[in-house]
This record gives structure tokens, sequence and C-alpha cells, in this order.
């Protein structure tokens, strides 16, 4: 990677996976690229340069590309599962109309392409424990929907064109820096708020509900390493489970205990969050990446909390 855009740059992955390739490599080469009314703003604006790129607008893509000799596109341009089963069409023309373009401007253009897919895109169906990489991936929300139709779409424009294409399965992910956006996993990252503002947590999701969780650092890392990675040894491309830690809400609740010892929880159920959550996995089985490509997460759920509740207090304190 030599010449990088991030499509999506002010999202929840964008915003921090822009910081830090900027920390790697030369941070005039890595472009932010935003839509109408979401520009940069504060580090990401200061740091580099930014783009006007709406992912549904191909010719916007293309130009982008050309003026700065773009190799490499991280499109993470998309819809988090709530909302988008509020949003189902738009979820589609961003998550599945949207990717065609970034492959049609890369195929045309050379580029290679990051599209990050999700723990969504498995459904009732597949085995709940020790998902493997290879097995039945049959969703029962749009969110899903995308997610399978871009891995496909991704290994079709790599089979075709030789568009070289990968991506990871992305558990939820917990970040202090991106407030929650929509997605069935964000209750893990609202807990940690509650509990640093001394704010009883009302938990969306029941308990016993199991999920493939993974804090932020390790996902940046991830869609990094796998785009470094030497493509002779890729078996697979479209897309790499990758895992960290599984846990459901009381688990989380009693990590955060150990360190505020005063945190209350109780439970309130959204019907549609629970729903999308009971057909996901419980624990994805990331053999292929640990084999492929060296995947390996640094953190786990007790250095997860700890810093996580660390790094709050601090930004907590400094907006005050």
């Amino acid at each position: 990677m030599k010449n990088i855009l991030i499509i999506g740059s002010t999202g929840q992955i964008g915003s921090e996976l822009t910081i830090e390739l900027r920390k790697r490599y030369p941070k005039g080469n890595i472009v932010a690229g935003y839509i109408s009314g979401a520009k940069p703003r504060g580090e990401l604006a200061e740091t580099g340069p930014m783009a006007l790129v709406d992912i549904t607008n191909e010719q916007q893509i293309a130009e982008t590309v050309s003026r700065y000799n773009i190799d490499t596109v991280y499109n993470l341009a998309a819809l988090l599962s709530a909302v988008a089963e509020a949003k189902p069409l738009l979820a589609w023309n961003i998550g599945i109309g949207g990717l065609f373009n970034v492959l049609e401007v890369a195929r045309e253009m050379n580029c290679a392409v990051f599209t990050p897919s999700s723990i969504g895109a498995f459904g009732p169906d597949a085995p709940k424990d020790k998902t493997p990489q290879d097995t039945v991936r049959c969703p029962q929300t749009m969110y899903g929907v995308t997610k399978v139709t871009g891995e496909l779409l991704s290994d079709y424009y790599y089979i075709r064109y030789g568009v070289d294409t990968r991506s990871v399965r992305f558990p939820g992910l917990i970040s202090y820096v991106t407030p929650p956006g929509g997605g069935t996993t964000d209750y893990a990252v609202d807990i940690f708020y509650s509990a640093v503002r001394g704010e009883k947590f009302v938990c969306p999701i029941a308990a016993g509900t199991y999920m493939d969780m993974m804090y932020m650092p390790d996902a940046l890392h991830a869609a990094i390493q796998i785009m470094e990675a030497d493509p002779a040894r890729l078996r697979h491309r479209n897309a790499f489970n990758i895992a960290s830690m599984s846990f459901d809400p009381e688990t989380i609740y009693n990590q955060i205990k150990k360190h505020i010892p005063d945190f209350t929880m109780e439970y309130d159920v959204d019907p549609l969050r629970q729903k999308i959550a009971d057909s996901w996995p419980n624990m994805l089985d990331d053999a292929c990446a640990r084999e492929e490509w060296g995947w390996k997460p640094q953190y786990n759920i007790e250095t997860m909390t700890s810093d996580m509740i660390n790094k709050l207090k601090i930004k907590l304190l400094r907006n005050a």
C-alpha cells in the first residue's frame, strides 16, 4: 500500500483507521473520503488530505483515485445492523450499489479493495459455537444480506477480473473514541459510558446472549495486516473470520464491577436487536486467518475492560 483512500473516514471504523494509517504511512498518502454533511474535523482534518467521496457516485470515486494516485481503497461506507433494518433500501444502495462502484473503479484503475464483512453474514442455521470459516450463510437481516452479497461480489471481481479484494468478518467493535451508531453489539460500548459516568445501565440485550466482540485497536490492526499480507498465502479472501473475545451482558457487567464496584445494571430488552443478536454466532473460529496471514488479537476481556475504562475517564473528564 502506497496511496490509500478511506471511504467513510468519519464513521465508526474509518475515523480511527485513518489516524492509524497516518501513523504507519506518510500522512499525505492517506486520503480521508467523506460525504456531504460529515466533513472531517479536528485531528482527522489536520493530519492529511481529505476529499468529498460519495460511494453512490462512481465518477467521484474515480476522480479521487486518479487525483491522488490511489492504489488501495478501504471501503467502509455502510449502515449498521439496527439502522439497516429500519432503512433496508438505503442499506442495499450503500452496501452493494456503493461496493459495485468501488469495484468497477478498482478494476479500471488497478486498486486493491478492503470491504469489511461481519458476524452478521451468518444466520440462525450456521453453527453457533466456533462457527467455521466456510459454512452456511443465510442471514435474516438486510444488514446480513448486504454482507454476504458483498463477500460474493468481492470474490467475483477477484476471480473474474483479478481485483485484489480482501476482507474480514468483524465482530462487535468496542471503542472509546467513536460513539455507538446503531449496531446490535453497541450495548457493549454504551455500558462503559454508563459505568464511567456513574449511571445505571439499561441493557437492551438479554442475559445469556453471547456474541463475538473485539477492542478497536485489534480491529484496526486486522484491517491493515490483511492488506499487507502476502497474497500467495491467501486461500480465502472475502471474508476471514477474526475473533478476540465472546461474552454476554452479565460477563462484561461483572468485569466492569471489578473496577467500578457501585455500578448497577438492569434489563429492558429491545425485541429487534435481540432478534438480530439471536441469529448471530456466539463465537467464530478464526483458524484460517491465523494460518493464512498471522492474525492474533492483542486484547482479551480483562485488558480491554481496564484500558477502556481508563481511556473513557480521561475522555469524559476532558469533555466535561
